[in-house]
């Protein structure tokens, strides 16, 4: 009898590799220019001051200070250090 072999295992075993999306820098923690502040896709959250965005919407601090998060707006800040410790 002839058996023809079976293919199911051919199918599988294809996954993409995780994105590594998400905050990266939490509130009121210390960050430096050029840090990533949040990967994310799309405009989940926007750049307030001191924050640029990239070309694939991640946000960044453009000035050395402390993380600040508008929830309400949907921002992120970043406060330089003499503000942040006035307030």
């Amino acid at each position: 009898m002839a058996h023809k072999k079976g293919q199911g295992s051919t199918r599988n075993g294809r996954d993409s590799v995780s994105k590594r999306l998400g905050v990266k820098k939490f509130g009121s923690e210390k960050v430096v220019a050029g840090n990533i502040l949040i990967r994310q896709r799309g405009t989940v959250l926007n750049p307030g001051k001191n924050v640029g965005m990239g070309r694939d919407h991640t946000l960044f601090a453009l000035v050395d200070g402390r993380v600040k998060f508008d929830k309400s707006k949907r921002l992120i800040h970043v406060l330089p250090e003499a503000a942040a410790s006035a307030n």
